[in-house]
């Protein structure tokens, strides 16, 4: 008998879920208010408990407006909500919305350059400081995540598995470039990407097939060369990118 893992469900991340999709989708536009809390129970089958754990969640998402003894009222999230809604905005009903798969590989493209820059910098920082075991310590590690990431890359034909080594890769570079802000971009990027590395297999064979590109960024940035780090990502980064994105555009 070949047994599964039970997936324990929380009611109040369904009731979180259902009126998020609707929210994001448009369904709910802001502005609109929602039912009271009974009443949301009473539709939804569930307690009002969980319905007030998930509306405070939706407020904490920028979703939705709570005030107490006043109408829940539907928000903005383009103007409210964090990265956090991105991988839901990605994949709305079994569906991959072209244009903000678009502003993901934007983002990427501008960020990977900066965040590869910022990683050669902190290591030419304790290149300087040659006389701390710190500073040895910082290098010995970023040097050995980067090899490591590339040789796993080199290693593998899968082109699924070689678009996550890519990701850990550049989850090494994040670490390296020590920025809080585009750690928690980089995560929110991730989440949202991760779902369709299967579709995206044919188009990115060819960036995460270069390992030789990969190598000569791990070189630059442990070697602490900023300008030629940004360069060389930027250069690793563009064709998958511009082919990516002519492809979402119907070109």
């Amino acid at each position: 008998m070949a047994l599964q893992p039970v997936v324990k469900r929380s009611v109040s991340g369904d009731v979180f879920e259902q009126i998020a999709a609707d929210v994001l989708s448009g369904e709910l536009a802001p502005g609109a208010t929602l039912p009271s809390e009974r009443q949301l129970a009473e539709a939804l089958g569930v307690s009002r408990p969980a319905v007030r754990e998930a509306l405070q969640r939706l407020a904490a998402a920028g979703l939705v407006s709570v005030r107490q003894g006043d109408a829940t009222t539907v928000l903005d999230y383009r103007r409210g909500a964090g990265l956090e809604v991105l991988p839901r905005l990605l994949v709305q009903g079994g569906e991959l919305d072209p244009a903000v798969a678009r502003s993901i590989l934007e983002a990427r493209l501008h960020n990977g350059p900066k965040v590869a820059e910022l990683a050669a910098a902190r290591m030419a920082a304790t290149h300087a400081d040659q006389h701390s075991s710190t500073a040895d310590g910082i290098r010995e590690s970023v040097r050995a995540a980067l090899t490591d990431s590339v040789e796993a890359l080199a290693a593998d034909t899968d082109p699924v598995q070689q678009q996550r080594h890519a990701m850990d890769f550049w989850d090494h570079v994040v670490d390296a470039a020590d920025s809080i802000v585009f750690r928690l971009m980089f995560n929110m990027l991730r989440a949202a990407y991760e779902p369709a590395l299967v579709a995206l297999a044919p188009i990115m064979s060819a960036e995460v097939g270069n390992v030789g590109a990969y190598r000569e960024l791990a070189a630059a940035i442990d070697a602490g060369r900023p300008q030629e780090a940004a360069d060389t990502a930027r250069a690793l980064l563009e064709p998958a990118t511009t082919a990516l994105i002519a492809v979402l555009s119907g070109h």
